[in-house]
């Protein structure tokens, strides 16, 4: 092979794919910048999955249980949960593009909000399938237009509840509404990555709705209220016969022995969980109010982090990113989301959300 010879192209549309940018981690001259970018957990990982986590040290020269076994029956007795219908994967990213995979044929199509999360999109197109994107104009999921983009060849709807980045949230009954409008052979699948965080009563788990579905997936993570996003951790729980048909390609050991261990710790670890909660419902409206006060739009948000919009040229959303990152503060820019104007800011540590508004008091003053 000469160093002329071109490398073999991949497969049609895969090039056409925009790659997941993360949040970025690190600001030129500061050692340790805040990073408020990922909607990672303040606290980091409790005490128990620590422990968890340098136990399994000694046992990493093992391949891990590919059923994932201990786990599986801490999150069925956990939740509430048959544990022959759960599928782990190496974060719930895995879980959609598990689905995708197995029921996903080029021409079909996935059905999913206009600010949905980028993970359901990327992998679906890499299955050679279209992506429809309902309107948001209130910045949520809205049941009628999800259903006016569903047709004969769509497979699979995802909807975030709570929803990234937005971190709006749709109610049980819309949730019941648009399953039972969904024809048989379309799979809801609902992201609730962000469900430990939400307050409003109106909102459910789609837990007991799927228990008696044939086509219903609900997904959760261990990132957000349990702290364990460098493990990788997430779960979907599914009908046995969808759970089934992904196991058939779900790599055999896709969540490492570290992970499986700290994860089942972080379960029974009530202590951090509760403070986690506590410190994003402290934090949320008190960061909302203070924002507001300073001019700019702050969405209402059911997750662990608030979407702030910029108003004008003078005051935008890359001049906020700009001045922010300046105080050594990093935060998430949504144009990738079709948001430019909007800044998705993580909820923090106290000293950490002080300075954020700080820095934003000062920003709306120039």
């Amino acid at each position: 092979m000469t160093a002329a010879t071109a490398a073999p192209a991949p497969k049609p549309g895969i090039l056409d794919i925009a790659p997941y940018v993360g949040g970025k981690g690190s600001i030129a001259g500061f050692a340790e910048p805040m990073k408020l970018s990922s909607n990672e957990n303040a606290l980091g990982a409790g005490e128990k999955a620590r422990e968890a986590y340098a136990a399994a040290l000694k046992n990493i020269h093992v391949y891990p249980d590919g059923r994932a076994t201990k786990l599986r029956e801490a999150v069925a007795a956990h939740h509430g949960l048959e544990p022959e219908r759960l599928i782990f994967g190496n974060g719930s990213d895995e879980v959609f593009a598990l689905l995708n995979q197995t029921y996903l044929q080029p021409g079909d199509n996935i059905v999913t909000g206009q600010y949905g999360f980028l993970a359901y999109r990327i992998s679906a197109k890499a299955c050679s399938a279209e992506v429809k994107l309902a309107p948001e104009p209130n910045m949520k999921a809205e049941v009628e237009a999800i259903l006016e983009q569903v047709d004969d060849r769509t497979r699979i709807v995802y909807v975030s509840n709570p929803s990234n980045p937005t971190g709006s949230w749709n109610s049980g009954e819309e949730i019941r509404r648009l399953h039972a409008a969904l024809p048989a052979h379309v799979i809801l699948v609902v992201d609730e990555a962000y469900a430990e965080f939400v307050v409003e009563p109106e909102w459910e788990s789609a837990f007991a709705l799927a228990r008696e579905a044939s086509n219903i997936v609900v997904t959760r993570t261990f990132s957000k209220i349990h702290g364990l996003g460098g493990l990788r951790i997430g779960f979907g729980y599914a009908p046995l016969a969808i759970e089934q048909a992904v196991d058939r390609i779900r790599l055999p050991f896709n969540v490492s022995v570290p992970g499986l261990d700290a994860a089942t710790a972080a379960l029974s670890d009530e202590a951090h969980q509760k403070a986690s909660r506590d410190l994003v419902l402290d934090w949320r409206p008190r960061m909302t109010q203070a924002v507001r006060g300073f001019g700019f739009e702050v969405f209402p948000s059911a997750g662990n982090f608030v979407l702030v919009r910029f108003p004008d040229e003078k005051r935008s959303a890359a001049a906020a990113n700009d001045y922010l990152n300046s105080k050594g503060i990093i935060v998430r820019p949504v144009g990738g989301y079709g948001l430019p104007d909007c800044l998705r800011i993580t909820i923090g540590t106290e000293d950490q959300n002080r300075a954020v508004i700080d820095a934003l008091s000062e920003f709306a003053a120039l």
